[in-house]
Parts: structure tokens; C-alpha cells; sequence
């Protein structure tokens, strides 16, 4: 699919006008136009595009930018649909269009339906997006929420334009935190079979959520397992705890509406090999060795020694050190099986992308040094950070704690506000910028909540459409819309704007800017509506104009369709009526 956007449109237009100029001698050719720019001016009243092509030009062409703004107007105004060029300032370019280029890109909101916005612009490039990823040892919270909400919003968007999508959770099954799973869900096993257990031994993790676990090891093993060494029992309990953990961890993802293309499990990567596969490519080309790590900063520790380890040449990729891959025993460090397992992902993709939370920033320096240097800098790598989500009810902070088993659980709080107030709200701020999430707010019946304020203007739209036909038979007609004037085509202008705003939301991976746009759009319609108050004349349902009232209609429906297409990228469900 290789549609043709209107602001594509329009810098096809400069591009065919600068051209001209450099055939004409007036531009001198070979011009680096990387930086040419065509979007909607900061302020509506100067026109409908903006170009900073003279801006970006004069100087490398050796000419004044108001100068040459003016040839460059000259050539735009031969192109179909401009009905002037102004130059503002020290050398921007102001375009006005014609009414006629707002009605066609309103049919192709209607002619393009759910797929307006989409575009081919990933070529069908291989992504990989690995979010979520939480320790398997029990049930989601609100901590995880916010990074898995950003990255389910990220790849359905970059789906959207065109990328080969793979979703994926990495399963860290092979650490430390997954024997004290196992040992947890024996003293539940325990339990099951009668003995009295008292208080959960510190460093045990005390949810309710592991009774279940251990009354099905009970009843499948009565008391086998009762006073055996552990070495006789950890691995069964560990793979029946960390199976039932991923149980509940996807069917919390579930009532988010995230489904996950791929589960990997941190421990078949260390069967597999895969660490020294990748501990022997990085030898072979010379970017890991035997060293002894630098002392630690600050003041030492009297039993601190120098020891031999496997260093990554981590430095010769912007790290301010070389990073060991294992430790003192032999067993891989944290980083090390990481790096391995991003030698796995990326033989199959050509971007990878993780969405971290922002406490691990320290490792990303790392970790990207180990990719480019695994892959021969051939897979893009990029890490999103997410901050944490503050939690309030009533301005009050909630506290959570996962080791006192008091955290507060994303299944009760979709249950509570709903899925799609939860979605909506982790992606009303960028992603690497605090957040608040206030229980009252986030339902409260206000334009002061984004949430509801997108959804209202969408309930609008249909209930206005199901009254129009239901009360005066009118429909949808876009035989019409040449009746609409330049305060309907204003929404028109806006909703324009949704194709550009997705493709840079793709590439710069921020789901964020959808949200933004769907509140923009959502404040003009409002905006329209409203003035349908003071003036009767500006309504949708017009009983003595049904041609009018049908073209309006036609506006609104398709309106909606630019909200549905944008909620459907953040996961959210249009609600058609409140």
C-alpha cells in the first residue's frame, strides 16, 4: 500500500518547484534537503502549510531566505490547489489552499475508512518489540502497566506504518529470583497438607497468590516432598511455579488487551549455548579478553581483589568502561545473558526496540555497545525508558510493596476503572516523563480528563448520527460537502493531520503524540459543536436543510473514523455512547 499523504503531496510540490529553480540556474543543484520541512503553521491564521525550505536553502545556495522564499513562491503557485504563498518573517513560507484540496481529503478519510493513516513507509522491515518482561514469580502490578501499555501502543503503531511486527516477553526463568519462587511455593505446598506455617520467613515471597500452586502440587504429590533435601524438589517446583506465574501474567495482559507474539525463556537461551556462542564471536573479533576489572570508586573495601575475568570491549562503543560477561565462578553476569539474548533476537530482525523501565538507564550504554558490536552495527537497536507511575487515590499516594505482598494489582484496577481508561491514560504523557495516575481523575466526567474528553466527542458523533436518522431520516452524503464552509473544513485541516502525525509517532517511537492528537481533534470538534449553541445555524441535524445536514454528517462521521483509527493504535475501544 503506497498512499499518498497531502502533506506528502505538498513537498512532492516544493521538491518539483525547487527543481525548476535549479534547472533554471537560480538554485544551485545538489542541495542537501534533508532538513526541508512542509507542516501546518504554528498559527492557523497564516495559511494551511508552512515550509522552511528557504530558511534551510539560503545559506548553503548563498542567497537571502526572504529572497529566495520569493522564487520559491513563485513556482508553488503554479501547483494544483495553492491559492497563495506568503512570505512571514525572516524567510518561512505560509501556503493557502484551496477549499477543494480539504473536500478530497475528506473523501479519502471516507474512501480509505480504517486504514486512513496507514502507509508502507517500514517496507515491511523486520521489528522486534520486547516489552513488559517481568520476573515470572507472581501476578502483574501497576508497575509494570505503564511499559507494557507503551509498547503494545508501539508496535501496533509501527504495524500501522508498515513494519513487520514481533511482540515478545523475555521470560527470566533462570535467575536466583526463581528458586526463591520454588522455595515459596513449597512452604505453600506445605501448608496444603496441613502444617501450620506461621508468618512467611523474610526474603520468601508472602502472596495468597502461591496457594493455588502449592494445593495442585499437594494434591499431584501428596507429601513426597515433605522433609526431601531441596535438590530433590527445586527444579520440579520451580518449572510448576514459573509455568502457573505465566498463566496469570497472560491472562493480566489479556484484560489489557496485550497478546504477546513470542514468550523466550532466559533459561532455553543458557541451555541453547547461546551466551558462549556469543562470548566466542566477540573473541574472534578481538572485542572480549581476559583482564582484571578497575577498582571501585570511593573509598575500599579491605577484602576487595583483583580478579580475571571475560571483559567485553564495551568502551570501544561509547561505554565508559569494559563490562565483565562473567563472574568469578564462571556463571554469566546479568549483562553477559542478556547480551546473549539479544544475539538471539536479532537474527531475525533488522531494529530491535526494548521498552525499560527508567531505573535500569545505567545498563543501556551497555547493552547497546554488545548489540552493535554482535551484529556489526547491522541491527538497529533502541531503548525506550519509562518512569514509574505514581499511584493516588484522592490526591492520597498508595503504596506498594511486592515482598510484603500488598501491591496493588493491574487485574484490580482494570476491573475498577476499565481497560481502556487505563491504556489511554499511561499514553496522555511521554513516556520518559513522570506520571500520576489519580483513581477519581482518571473516571471524572471532565475536558480536564483527556480520557473521557476523546471518547465524549466520539459518543457525540454517533449519537448525533443515530438521531439524525432516527429523527429526520437523514444520512451520511457526500454529494454534498461542497456545502461545508471554512469552519467545517477547519476540522477538516485537523483531522489532516493524523497520517503525518503517525508516521512521525512511528519513527520517533512515541505513542504518546497519538493521544495528543486525538485531545487536539477531539478540542476542535467540541469546539464546533459548542458553537452550534450560540448559532443554530452551525448544527449537524439542520431540519429545514437535509442536503446541508447530510454533508455536515458526512464530515462528522468521518471524524470518527480518524478517532477510531487513532484509539485503535493505543489499544482503546471508541465508546459509542456515555
Amino acid at each position: 500500500m503506497n498512499i499518498v499523504t497531502l502533506f506528502a503531496n505538498f513537498t512532492a510540490h516544493l521538491h518539483v518547484a525547487l527543481d525548476a529553480l535549479e534547472a533554471a540556474g537560480t538554485l544551485p543543484a545538489g542541495l542537501d534537503r534533508g532538513n526541508v520541512t512542509v507542516e501546518p503553521p504554528r498559527d492557523p491564521a497564516h495559511g494551511d502549510l508552512a515550509t522552511n525550505a528557504a530558511m534551510v536553502l539560503a545559506k548553503p545556495a548563498g542567497s537571502n531566505p526572504r529572497a529566495l522564499a520569493e522564487l520559491i513562491a513563485g513556482e508553488l503557485a503554479k501547483a494544483s490547489g495553492v491559492n497563495g504563498a506568503d512570505i512571514a518573517g525572516p524567510g518561512f513560507l505560509n501556503l493557502k489552499l484551496d477549499a477543494s484540496v480539504w473536500l478530497d481529503e475528506l473523501r479519502g478519510i471516507a474512501a480509505r475508512g480504517a486504514d486512513y493513516g496507514r502507509s508502507s513507509m517500514g517496507s515491511g522491515r523486520r521489528v522486534n518489540v520486547e516489552y513488559v518482561s517481568a520476573n515470572p514469580t507472581g501476578p502483574m502490578h501497576m508497575g509494570h502497566c505503564r511499559g507494557a501499555v507503551v509498547g503494545d501502543a508501539l508496535a501496533n503503531l509501527l504495524e500501522f506504518s508498515g513494519y513487520a511486527v514481533k511482540r515478545e516477553y523475555y521470560v527470566n526463568d533462570a535467575g536466583g529470583q526463581v528458586d526463591v519462587l520454588a522455595r515459596s511455593v513449597h512452604l505453600r505446598y506445605r501448608e496444603a497438607l496441613g502444617e501450620t506455617i506461621g508468618d512467611i520467613p523474610e526474603g520468601l515471597y508472602p502472596g495468597d497468590y502461591l496457594v493455588p500452586v502449592g494445593q495442585r502440587l499437594a494434591r499431584e504429590h501428596g507429601d513426597t516432598f515433605v522433609g526431601k533435601p531441596e535438590s530433590e524438589w527445586l527444579a520440579l517446583f520451580r518449572t510448576v511455579a514459573v509455568a502457573d506465574m505465566l498463566v496469570m501474567i497472560k491472562d493480566d495482559l489479556a484484560l489489557l488487551g496485550i497478546h504477546h507474539d513470542l514468550f523466550a525463556s532466559e533459561a532455553e537461551v543458557q541451555n541453547a549455548k547461546k551466551p558462549e556462542a556469543a562470548e566466542a564471536f566477540l573473541r574472534e573479533h578481538g572485542l572480549v579478553y581476559d583482564g582484571e576489572l578497575e577498582a571501585p570508586k570511593g573509598e575500599l573495601d579491605p577484602d576487595w581483589e583483583p580478579v580475571t575475568l571475560p571483559l567485553f570491549k564495551s568502551t570501544q562503543f561509547g561505554d565508559d568502561q569494559d563490562r565483565p560477561i562473567r563472574k568469578s565462578d564462571g556463571s554469566w553476569t546479568y549483562f553477559g545473558a542478556d547480551m546473549a539474548y539479544h544475539f538471539q533476537k536479532a537474527q531475525d530482525a533488522d531494529w530491535l526496540i526494548d521498552i525499560w523501565g527508567a531505573d535500569h538507564a545505567g545498563t543501556v550504554k551497555r547493552i547497546k555497545a554488545a548489540v552493535a558490536a554482535l551484529t556489526e552495527s547491522k541491527t538497529d537497536f533502541d531503548v525506550k525508558l519509562v518512569q514509574m507511575v505514581r499511584l493516588l487515590r484522592g490526591g492520597e499516594p498508595i503504596k506498594m510493596s511486592k515482598r510484603a505482598g500488598n501491591f496493588v494489582t493491574l487485574a484490580d484496577v482494570v476491573r475498577e476503572v476499565g481497560k481502556d481508561v487505563v491504556r489511554f491514560t499511561m499514553l496522555t504523557r511521554k513516556a520518559d516523563a513522570q506520571m500520576d495516575f489519580d483513581f477519581a481523575k482518571v473516571v471524572e466526567a471532565s475536558k480536564d480528563n483527556p480520557v473521557f474528553y476523546v471518547q465524549y466527542a466520539h459518543a457525540r458523533i454517533c449519537s448525533t448520527l443515530r438521531k439524525a436518522e432516527n429523527e429526520e431520516g437523514f444520512r451520511p452524503d457526500v454529494n454534498h460537502v461542497a456545502m461545508l464552509g471554512d469552519e467545517e473544513l477547519a476540522l477538516v485541516r485537523e483531522a489532516a493531520n493524523f497520517p503525518r502525525i503517525v508516521e512521525a509517532a512511528a519513527k520517533a517511537g512515541e505513542p504518546h503524540r497519538i493521544a495528543f492528537f486525538l485531545g487536539d481533534l477531539a478540542a476542535a470538534f467540541h469546539a464546533y459543536w459548542n458553537l452550534g449553541n450560540d448559532r443554530p445555524d452551525k448544527r449537524f441535524i439542520l431540519a429545514q436543510s437535509p442536503e446541508l445536514s447530510a454533508a455536515r454528517l458526512f464530515l462528522a462521521d468521518n471524524l470518527g473514523q480518524v478517532i477510531r483509527n487513532g484509539l485503535r493504535l493505543m489499544g482503546v475501544d471508541a465508546a459509542e455512547q456515555m
